[in-house]
């Protein structure tokens, strides 16, 4: 079986974070994930993340750090994703470049969207630390 690694962004804001709806998903196993994608030969995971949520979101990161490597196996490979939280810079707004729909979601609705099953997961996680995810000292 096939690994993929790719990293994924757990954006911060207001105590929310931003959720993606995949527009290219053709099965049931859900739908929303947390933005980024494939790591690319020759980059870090840093540069990975900065890079794919400049393109599927028109953003720009400041703050990172690593929450968790998550792995799941899918049907066809097998998933490393690391998981960064982030915090964007300056005023910038995500806007849906790549996605069907962008969601902020606090912890009482984070299990209002249908996840990916790697992603639920890292909303597993966020769950049960979602104080200290996000207390100053890291930001």
């Amino acid at each position: 079986m096939d690994s993929i690694h790719v990293v994924a962004g757990i954006i911060e804001k207001g105590a929310k974070v931003l959720a993606a709806r995949r527009a290219d998903v053709a099965s049931d196993e859900g739908s929303w994930e947390f933005p980024g994608g494939k790591v690319e030969p020759g980059e870090t995971p840093e540069q990975a993340l900065e890079r794919e949520l400049e393109e599927e979101l028109g953003v720009r990161i400041g703050t990172r750090w690593l929450l968790e490597t998550i792995e799941h196996d899918y049907e066809r490979f097998h998933l490393v994703m690391d998981c960064f939280v982030c915090h964007l810079t300056g005023d910038d707004e995500p806007q849906s470049l790549e996605h069907r729909e962008l969601r902020w979601l606090g912890l009482p609705d984070l299990l209002s969207v249908d996840w990916l099953p790697a992603d639920r997961k890292v909303v597993m996680l966020l769950g049960t630390y979602w104080s200290q995810a996000f207390e100053a000292e890291h930001l």
